[in-house]
């Protein structure tokens, strides 16, 4: 069992939603592991997929990720990181 807060187990239900990880329960994703990389070492997530989020996000969330922000690689770095980016950006913006 995962240690998600509730923003962080909703953003984890809706990656796995677009980006059909039909072997992958919400749940399990731990907070803090890398989003990318090799499928070992986190979820194995590619650049397509990073175009998918940041479409999912600013669907869902009305965030829009900017490749040419300068943390948006930290962003990415993990389910928490980017809750937490994601959340911060609807607070600025609302």
């Amino acid at each position: 069992m995962s240690d998600q807060t509730g923003d962080e187990r909703a953003l984890a239900q809706h990656l796995v939603k677009v980006l059909d990880l039909a072997d992958v329960d919400p749940a399990s994703i731990s907070p803090t592991t890398p989003l990318f990389g090799g499928a070992q070492d986190g979820l194995g997530l590619d650049s397509i997929d990073a175009l998918e989020i940041a479409l999912m996000i600013q669907q869902q969330y009305g965030v829009e990720l900017r490749s040419d922000e300068s943390d948006m690689q930290s962003a990415f770095a993990s389910l928490r990181s980017l809750t937490s980016y994601v959340i911060g950006r609807r607070a600025h913006s609302g």
